[in-house]
């Protein structure tokens, strides 16, 4: 139903269920982690009127777990990117998980916890600020207008066939794939806009 992904990591989709409507995730060695996504797998959608609260959790300074609200995913919107890398220092907030942990490992392990929540609640939550959720809508219409201009002045040279006179030191590259690369790259972008990292 949930996945949890950081950058360099493979995805997790192994949530321990803590309780009927809650899951947790592990993350081990959390400190070297700016972001992660918290996403639906497709599988199973929430039910309906409902979202997942998403909470992060490290090893407080004096013991225990400090609980902080990044905001949350519905079937409308089923993902986001929060920013974690400035969480260390700020404090705990309430939360719905109380002592339903995953079991603890030696090292440097937090949580992401994903509460099942009603959204008419999930909206009137005020996530921690440093958190904000990254957005990446600016660089996906860069990135479109870029492709169209690409494509745009490559098609002005196009030539027929027969407008093409034999030049040995000039390459053609046919404007079809031109444009199968520009599709398959807008679909892997719509589909992970931050593929090109990789």
């Amino acid at each position: 139903m949930l996945g949890c992904l950081v950058a360099g990591r493979p995805l997790q989709t192994d949530a321990v269920q803590v309780a009927g409507d809650k899951f947790v995730f592990r993350l081990v060695d959390y400190e070297q982690l700016s972001h992660l996504v918290v996403l639906l797998l497709g599988t199973v959608p929430f039910p309906p009127g409902t979202g997942g609260a998403v909470y992060f959790s490290f090893p407080g300074p004096e013991g225990g777990q400090v609980w902080q609200l990044l905001g949350f995913i519905s079937n409308d919107k089923p993902s986001a990117i929060f920013r974690i890398s400035g969480l260390k220092a700020g404090e705990g907030g309430s939360h719905p998980f109380g002592g339903m942990c995953a079991p603890r490992a030696p090292g440097s392990v937090a949580q992401v916890g994903v509460s099942v929540e009603p959204l008419e609640q999930l909206v009137q939550q005020t996530p921690v600020s440093n958190a904000s959720v990254s957005t990446v809508e600016p660089f996906l219409l860069f990135t479109q207008r870029m492709l169209d201009s690409l494509y745009n002045f490559a098609s002005s040279f196009a030539l027929t066939q027969a407008q093409m006179s034999p030049s040995p030191t000039e390459s053609f590259i046919p404007a079809s794939c031109l444009l199968r690369w520009y599709q398959n790259f807008q679909r892997r972008l719509a589909q992970n806009p931050n593929f090109w990292r990789s």
